[in-house]
């Protein structure tokens, strides 16, 4: 079922024509809760654990008994090691052994990935190319495409400061991602493997048509695995 039309662009730049966005994509109602979860729980599987303190059995020295255990009318310590001693360990600082990342039903990742999608249709932000592929893996080539998009009126930014690209590719290309590399404010991610968080961190997301094509898939995929149950 299609929810929009958008337009087709093609290598130069030039509108060719108009493409029916499905609705099970870029028709799904938008829900800020969902999203954000969705959003917090990448970020926090991207967190890198890199603060770490020594407690008292980590820390060097601290072997023998300060001084004897009665009759210097001092308190009594059994090692220079001991979280009050200067020196010593640290009482629950934090370890390499913290595990930050969170989790999110699979169902739930999906539906924020087509609320962001959605979104972005609804804002005019989804960018469809007849094709874009660069087999030699050039940097020039790559960047006069998005030269030539910038005469289109709501894409003078795209590929600039203010209008950052992802760029949803329908398989792995590594010359096209090569391309795009040295390009600054440009991404590139294969279409199935694309999350909310990707989505929310562009300003437009550029798709090949035959990306289309894999969204549709998993937008349905679960939905045709049911009704084949029943």
């Amino acid at each position: 079922m299609t929810y929009m039309e958008t337009n087709v662009y093609n290598m130069e730049g030039k509108n060719i024509g108009t493409v029916a966005l499905p609705e099970a994509v870029f028709g799904v109602a938008w829900n800020a809760d969902l999203v954000h979860q969705a959003v917090v729980v990448q970020r926090s599987r991207a967190r890198q654990n890199l603060a770490h303190t020594k407690g008292r059995g980590e820390v060097s020295g601290g072997g023998k008994k300060p001084w004897r255990q009665k009759g210097t009318g001092r308190a009594r310590h059994g090692s220079s090691r001991s979280p009050i001693w200067s020196g010593g360990g640290v009482t629950h600082g934090p370890t390499k052994d913290t595990v930050y990342a969170k989790d999110i039903t699979k169902t739930m990742r999906k539906k924020a990935l087509l609320m962001s999608l959605s979104a972005k249709a609804r804002d005019g932000e989804i960018i469809v190319m007849d094709t874009l592929t660069f087999p030699e893996g050039r940097t020039k080539h790559a960047a006069q495409t998005f030269t030539a998009l910038r005469a289109e009126k709501h894409m003078a930014h795209i590929g600039k400061k203010g209008g950052r690209v992802l760029l949803a590719l329908p398989t792995y290309d590594a010359a096209t991602i090569r391309s795009m590399r040295n390009i600054p404010f440009v991404g590139s991610e294969e279409a199935r493997n694309l999350h909310a968080k990707d989505i929310l961190a562009c300003k437009y997301v550029v798709l090949p048509k035959e990306s289309l094509s894999v969204l549709t898939e998993l937008a349905t995929k679960k939905k045709e695995r049911s009704e084949s149950k029943e």
